[in-house]
């Protein structure tokens, strides 16, 4: 089973910049696809970027042209950098995997890191 956890949060004055990283650990191999997702108090989970295996992205509108996911897979690894922050984007951000087993799918999820974004 896939293990990850993220690290990187904290607090950003608004215009700043932070980068998360995510490490995953475990079976690492039957990992389809990572994503970087948030959630704000009393609000639902979105997904802010996406990455698969073969490099294509997916991000959220909010994030377009701020946020760079990216991936190293020799350290197993997948980042986030956030640029031009907003206190719109202050939430917990989660890192996921989509692990393939056999002819089950899971979803794996992080213990969530905090950013905040002070205005």
């Amino acid at each position: 089973q896939v293990q990850l956890v993220e690290s990187g949060g904290g607090l950003v004055q608004a215009g700043g910049s932070l980068r998360l990283s995510c490490a995953a650990s475990g079976s690492v191999d039957s990992i389809k696809r990572m994503a970087w997702y948030r959630q704000a108090p009393g609000e639902l989970r979105d997904m802010v970027a996406s990455i698969t295996s073969g490099g294509t992205t997916n991000y959220a509108d909010s994030v377009k042209g701020r946020f760079t996911i990216s991936r190293d897979n020799a350290k197993n690894t997948v980042s986030l950098q956030m640029n031009s922050l907003k206190p719109e984007d202050t939430a917990v951000y989660y890192c996921h995997a989509r692990e393939r087993a056999g002819l089950h799918e899971y979803n794996i999820w992080g213990q969530g890191t905090q950013v905040t974004v002070s205005s």
